[in-house]
């Protein structure tokens, strides 16, 4: 039900945006309420607030004016320290909070100008004035190592610091296992157990083993895969418990974590070091030659692992059984070979359903010393990494089978279809490419999987891919469970990593309490309330028990999310010092992104982002063809589309506004981009000349022009075009619209030709 209807008065969480206007969002799947800047200026984002809606757009959608301000967010600001004109005031680092705050000179705390301090605010802002503030923590310089990360951690308000209650009762646990600890457990240290990771991974919440074995009537492996048993030291109720729960995730940062447990429990009790005593949760599972899982089991034991491997040094022993490692590893070697028989095994199952599997390219930051990063690489993906995925996928299903057969109450890892919108839009995309693919009506995984599959070796493959990628839904946490769409199963969850998810030590709390034979009751007494997200459903934390999973589900996702934007912002900002130091060279690049405004390109060497703004493109007018994902210059008929190779200059970085802009170097690898004109040679040498003659031709049009009007003719209109003009001011309001880029790298892509329309753009 829409509830903001005209004159209506609603309530919901103000969300600045960096162009001075903002939103009210209202959750429960409604309709987010504009709010022009005028009346941003008397609220902040996270502001929660009561607006009436005073006008529909031509779009339906509703603009709304403040009558009363419920509530002011209450947690410090993060922003630099400047002294202008004899005022002391601090520009947000945020900038959805549209306005600097006035610093008296007596709340400075004695920072210094250009320091990164956090405010807490001491009056609020109104129409007529601008909020005011005093300085409660200095961080450091704007250089210091370290301090883009103490800057998001406080940006996005993530928990960094365990409470008093919390490190005192981490105190009191045991150093090591004690004799009441094995009581009602298997005892499994025998078992050549071993973790897998990679390696700079510090903990480790699995250990993996497997062996032949008869299933049903033929032969079949056995497979074990033990989690850490985190459940049995962190208690509902307790400190360790609501510090958990506030983070729900750890979050990760070049050479930095912040854990959702303390160390002595991440690093120490709970992690499967090699050699060491360990309590865990085990999935025991019988798998059939189909890779389907015939039997499954679970129980608490007592596990050792036998060794701390890498994904490099599996990969070598499984690639060369001959070799030095694979002789090092002797008396493992057996176990990691059946390991890999099971996992082609199930590999052969997840093609059989269908699960959607793209080749993307990961990659890593590899810092120095200052926390810099000194280069970025590729992250290959070996047979070993695929092997302990495919194994931590079927312990999560079991998981998911598990509590679904007992009909208890829990976390479902959902990801549904494509919406109806998505999907027509991925339908027209197919359809101007000319494929003979159709998208059902309700979309299967196999389908995005033939279409992956069959376009594989195209060489317009990483658009295809892309689109399809953007097709689909963001995965969440839910009680309701409606399967996971992309791994084609009908029921999923997740149970495999305790040490650094939340809800992964619910599922364990709750598989206890089945193998228990009673129920877990969940309680978010005196716990955070859930964030409320755009277009995300508000949960209460009271209620039923449905509402409480509801409440918790909510909370989970919508940190999981706030963990995800921190780790990008820190990698945006090691991104742009990184090229800060290279304005003005020039690099080849991969079209990732196309939008009316301009093309996002990543760099082939470097693997960083920037925008080619449409300003950069020349001196004629280009349309957007949103079906396409292209741009295409209306004289020259020249096309850029995801996945065309150009080259760039880095012409400008904006550090505050973790941007990169690229400027287009025009050469001869340019002129394979444009088609030919009819009745006309291209020179091979240059498109630079031919550039020349286009802008002659295009004065001669002028002219031509000017002379006809003076003589009384008028000459049609061409509405709809993107004009190729701008500033550095327009660059940044367009950016900040801009969809979310997928790397992909491809040979050149020119599309055929398709009749103009006019680009369509939001308020957003």
């Amino acid at each position: 039900m829409n509830n903001a209807t005209l004159m209506s008065e609603v309530e919901g969480t103000v969300q600045g945006h960096r162009d001075g206007h903002g939103f009210v969002i209202l959750g429960g799947g409604q309709p987010d309420i504009y709010l022009a800047p005028q009346e941003m200026r008397a609220v902040l984002h996270r502001d929660r607030v009561r607006v009436r809606v005073i006008r529909m757009d031509r779009k339906g959608r509703p603009e709304g004016r403040v009558v009363e301000i419920l509530e002011r967010r209450r947690s410090p600001i993060i922003g630099r320290l400047l002294h202008e004109a004899g005022i002391w005031l601090v520009a947000p680092e945020d900038k959805r909070f549209g306005q600097d705050i006035l610093i008296p000179k007596n709340g400075t705390a004695n920072a210094n100008a250009g320091q990164v301090v956090a405010v807490e605010l001491t009056e609020p802002p109104s129409l007529y004035s601008q909020p005011v503030g005093r300085v409660t923590e200095v961080l450091g310089d704007i250089d210091d190592p370290g301090m883009e990360i103490e800057i998001a951690v406080r940006k996005y308000e993530v928990p960094h610091r365990f409470s008093a209650e919390t490190l005192a009762q981490t105190a009191k646990l045991p150093e090591r296992l004690r004799a009441t600890d094995l009581r009602h457990r298997v005892d499994l240290r025998d078992v050549p157990l071993v973790t897998i990771d990679g390696e700079d991974a510090r903990d480790f919440d699995d250990a993996v083993y497997c062996e032949p074995a008869k299933v049903g009537r033929g032969k079949g492996w056995r497979l074990l895969v033990a989690i850490a048993d985190v459940s049995h030291y962190v208690k509902p109720g307790e400190a360790l418990d609501h510090d958990a729960y506030e983070r729900a995730t750890s979050v990760y940062f070049p050479r930095r974590v912040i854990p959702m447990l303390p160390e002595k429990l991440s690093n120490g009790l709970c992690s499967l070091n090699p050699e060491e005593d360990r309590l865990s949760l085990v999935c025991d599972m019988l798998v059939n030659p189909a890779g389907e899982v015939h039997a499954y089991q679970f129980f608490p034991a007592v596990i050792s692992s036998h060794a701390r491997l890498t994904y490099t040094e599996v990969a070598t022993v499984l690639a060369n059984t001959r070799g030095p490692e694979a002789a090092r590893r002797a008396d493992l070697l057996p176990h990691l070979l059946h390991l890999h028989e099971v996992y082609r095994c199930l590999l052969k199952q997840r093609a059989q359903r269908g699960a959607v599997d793209f080749e993307t390219t990961e990659t890593q930051i590899v810092c120095d010393e200052n926390g810099r990063i000194e280069k970025i690489v590729p992250r290959t993906r070996t047979d070993a990494h695929r092997l302990i995925e495919e194994a931590m996928l079927a312990a999560n299903v079991c998981a998911a089978d598990f509590i679904h057969a007992a009909k208890h109450p829990s976390l479902f890892r959902v990801h549904e279809g494509p919406t109806p919108e998505k999907r027509t839009t991925l339908q027209n995309f197919l359809r101007t490419l000319g494929l003979g693919f159709t998208v059902s009506e309700e979309p299967k995984p196999a389908e995005m999987q033939a279409i992956a599959l069959a376009t594989r070796e195209r060489p317009d493959a990483a658009t295809i891919h892309q689109m399809l990628l953007r097709s689909m839904q963001q995965a969440l946490y839910t009680p309701s469970n409606s399967g996971h769409f992309g791994l084609a199963y009908d029921a999923y969850t997740h149970f495999t990593s305790p040490i650094r998810r939340y809800p992964d030590l619910l599922i364990h709390r709750v598989i206890k309490a089945l193998l228990g034979r009673h129920r877990y009751h969940l309680s978010l007494e005196g716990l955070p309330p859930p964030p409320v997200g755009r277009g995300g459903k508000v949960a209460s934390s009271g209620g039923t028990e449905s509402a409480v999973w509801e409440a918790a589900g909510a909370h989970c996702s919508a940190n999981e999310r706030r963990a995800d934007e921190a780790s990008r912002d820190v990698e945006a900002w090691l991104k742009c010092r990184f090229m800060r130091e290279r304005l003005g060279e020039e690099f080849p690049g991969t079209i990732s992104a196309v939008t009316s405004f301009g093309l996002f390109v990543q760099l082939d060497e470097l693997y960083v982002e920037g925008l080619v703004h449409i300003t950069e493109l020349g001196g004629e007018y280009y349309r957007y063809d949103e079906a396409r994902q292209e741009l295409r210059g209306e004289r020259t008929g020249v096309r850029y589309a995801v996945g065309g190779r150009i080259r760039v200059q880095v012409s400008r970085v904006d550090l505050d506004g973790r941007k990169i802009d690229f400027r287009l170097v025009r050469d001869a690898s340019l002129a394979s981009l444009a088609p030919r004109p009819a009745g006309r040679e291209r020179s091979p040498a240059s498109a630079q000349a031919e550039l020349v003659d286009v802008q002659a031709s295009d004065r001669a049009a002028r002219r031509s022009a000017k002379q006809a009007a003076q003589a009384g003719s008028k000459r049609p209109g061409k509405g709809g075009r993107a004009v190729a003009k701008g500033s550095a001011k327009a660059v940044d309001k367009d950016r900040a619209a801009a969809p979310a880029a997928v790397s992909a790298n491809a040979p050149d892509v020119v599309m055929p030709a398709e009749p103009l329309r006019k680009p369509r753009r939001g308020r957003r």
